[in-house]
């Protein structure tokens, strides 16, 4: 990292939300909120993933691995943002200005992939149902989700190397709640239009590539099924519209602030909320109320859970009359 860019300006000043003082406990309460069901909705995901063995396939590994991913991607600005809406000066300094833009990259990217990989599952099980297992074994798993890590890392990577050597001599005011890319380069002491059209370039490929993907595959699935009974295209459709759903609402915030030209609306940080906080609380919900076999295991998971707690509170209280 460039010394001179650190020692020039050494934080950056995020404006936040809002301004009003009298928004700043709801908004602290509301998001926290909103964190903790993340934190709590992912991790029973995963959770029930891993110890329920009827859920060892590829589409609940993949899912599983979508919510650690969503966790990651609440967790990088989410408990900052909280924690400032309790101070009066929101700052936050040159390296870890960096470090939230290398993370956002990291996940969006790879969760770009991982959808990918998870409309390809969907695929494979609808239109190929003979071959799934052959195809989908836990090899390809594996890959599909180093796969996404590998893309998201190079994305950043590419992205970082755009924008942490730029002169930062003068303005550090950021009109949002995080280490938003656009806006940073914006804030850079020589003309950045190359560097915005660069970062543009590569967010553009990466998103409009995998979307272009998900479109073909989501087409390709719905001709497939057409033509069987129509129980098989009730659970085609069924499974889909969760994923288009999810897709939707990751997606169009993301091609709205990357892919469109550099102008900053007061829109733009409502879709940053909703592509770092929303789409990861949303999907587990989504997920888990459109499948029957997750909310079985979920609801299995929990009873377990509470009847030990009440055999071992029972135990507590009868061992000292013994």
């Amino acid at each position: 990292m460039d010394g001179a860019n650190s020692s020039m300006v050494s934080e950056f000043v995020l404006l936040g939300l809002s301004s009003s003082q009298e928004l700043q406990l709801f908004f602290f309460v509301f998001f926290s909120l909103l964190y903790g069901m993340i934190i709590l909705g992912n991790l029973l995901i995963i959770i029930t993933v891993t110890i329920d063995a009827r859920l060892h396939s590829p589409m609940y590994f993949l899912l599983g691995n979508l919510s650690f991913i969503d966790i990651c991607q609440s967790s990088f600005a989410t408990p900052k943002m909280i924690t400032d809406f309790l101070n009066e000066h929101k700052t936050i300094s040159f390296n870890g200005c960096i470090a939230q833009i290398f993370f956002i990259h990291l996940f969006t990217g790879g969760e770009m992939v991982l959808l990918v990989s998870m409309a390809y599952d969907r695929y494979v099980a609808i239109c190929k149902p003979l071959h799934y297992v052959t195809i989908m074994n836990q090899q390809v798993c594996t890959a599909l989700v180093l796969a996404s890590w590998t893309v998201g890392l190079v994305h950043t990577m590419s992205q970082l190397s755009f924008t942490v050597n730029l002169p930062f001599c003068g303005p550090n005011v950021i009109d949002s709640f995080f280490c938003d890319l656009p806006r940073v380069t914006k804030l850079a002491c020589l003309d950045s239009y190359i560097i915005e059209i660069l970062i543009v370039a590569n967010s553009g490929i990466l998103s409009l590539s995998t979307f272009f993907l998900l479109s073909i595959s989501y087409v390709v699935i719905l001709v497939t099924v057409r033509y069987k009974s129509s129980a098989a295209v009730a659970k085609a459709f069924s499974t889909l519209s969760a994923h288009i759903m999810v897709v939707t609402l990751f997606f169009g915030p993301c091609i709205f602030l990357y892919v469109w030209p550099f102008t900053t609306y007061p829109a733009d940080k409502v879709l940053a909320i909703f592509y770092t906080i929303f789409t990861p609380i949303l999907n587990p919900i989504i997920y888990t109320l459109r499948n029957k076999s997750m909310k079985a295991s979920m609801r299995k998971l929990v009873t377990q859970k509470l009847k030990s707690k009440k055999i071992s509170e029972i135990s507590l209280i009868t061992r000292p009359s013994l």
